[in-house]
């Protein structure tokens, strides 16, 4: 029986395996939700500072020019 031992480890470890898994799925999905689209993954300054030009120049050529 002494060789089987391993198998009493199975339970908790699928447990704890599932509640993270359940937890990562409901950061994403409120993530989601409040931003509408997924968290980049290490985002940093260079990254934020790129979204911002990018979506500014976007901004600019959709909206009607006044001069």
């Amino acid at each position: 029986m002494a060789r089987f031992q391993f198998l009493e480890a199975i339970l908790p470890l699928g447990i704890i395996a599932g509640m993270l898994c359940i937890a990562g799925n409901v950061q994403y999905t409120i993530h989601k939700a409040a931003h509408g689209r997924p968290k980049h993954i290490g985002n940093d300054l260079w990254d934020v500072a790129m979204e911002r030009r990018d979506k500014k120049i976007v901004d600019e050529k959709l909206s009607p020019a006044t001069n």
